[in-house]
């Protein structure tokens, strides 16, 4: 790969400097509808930042779902061949990064000997050097980028230790995504919780209300009506509230007993 150029200096303003590349990042995790769409993104982004003009690289990323490797994400449609080709294998470098948490390096997959059938396989798309290094995210998920070039021997230790520091980076705003999707799915678990709360205390005051009864003794009639369908409490206090809507005071009445009595 050509040489890289230092970013250049911050300016005398006082403010923390970020990269570019770190900024690129941030920018990934708060447009992000969710994880996947962030490793898609990833991808790309390490593609395009990583890649020179002399080497342009193909990434992807493979994450472990259910205790088994798969593909979440790539840049095109070269990368993602290659590592669901290495999935299918169930071994080559990348794998192998994931499950030592350590950078593998192939500089000439022509020479390579540890994985001869997937490095042949490789050889054979046209490609010449892979670069394997490990998201470090501690018990949350277990990841890795797969960069691939075309030439043998195209990265240098500057590109390796580039390539390393954009992963290090990358895993801090993954995890930050992580965290992200998890308090997603808790406010939507505490809306739907909300929610079914909602309803049953509407057909709990539509019960006292029809039955002439006490709280205890509605929440009582919604309860066995529920085990007696067989269906969710929320479900059930649904068809109560149901039953009533549009519908006169006799009508009602009427409505509400069918299914308390079903």
């Amino acid at each position: 790969m050509s040489q890289r150029q230092p970013n250049s200096n911050p300016e005398d303003s006082g403010e923390q400097w970020i990269s570019a590349e770190d900024r690129g990042l941030q920018e990934l995790v708060l447009n992000s509808v969710d994880v996947s769409s962030f490793l898609q993104e990833l991808s790309v982004l390490a593609a395009s930042t990583l890649s020179t003009t002399v080497s342009p690289l193909h990434c992807g990323v493979t994450v472990v779902r259910h205790r088994k490797p798969a593909v979440a994400a790539s840049s095109d449609h070269l990368a993602r061949s290659l590592d669901e080709l290495q999935n299918g294998f169930e071994d080559g470098p990348c794998l192998t990064a994931l499950r030592r948490q350590e950078t593998i390096l192939v500089q000439d997959v022509s020479m390579e000997r540890r994985w001869p059938e997937y490095t042949g396989a490789a050889r054979d798309r046209g490609i010449g050097c892979i670069l394997a290094v490990p998201l470090h995210l501690s018990d949350e998920a277990e990841a890795v980028v797969n960069l691939y070039a075309e030439k043998p021997g195209s990265l240098s230790p500057l590109d390796i230790a580039t390539a390393q520091n954009f992963v290090a980076n990358a895993s801090k705003s993954l995890k930050l995504a992580l965290k992200l999707a998890g308090l997603r799915d808790t406010s939507d678990d505490l809306a739907a919780a909300m929610k079914s709360r909602a309803m049953i205390d509407m057909a709990v005051g539509v019960i006292m209300a029809q039955k002439r009864c006490t709280h205890d003794e509605a929440i009582y009639q919604l309860t066995r009506s529920s085990s007696a369908r067989n269906t969710r409490l929320r479900e059930t206090a649904a068809v109560v509230v149901g039953a009533i809507s549009g519908r006169g005071a006799a009508g009602a009445g009427d409505n509400l007993r069918m299914v308390l009595e079903t």
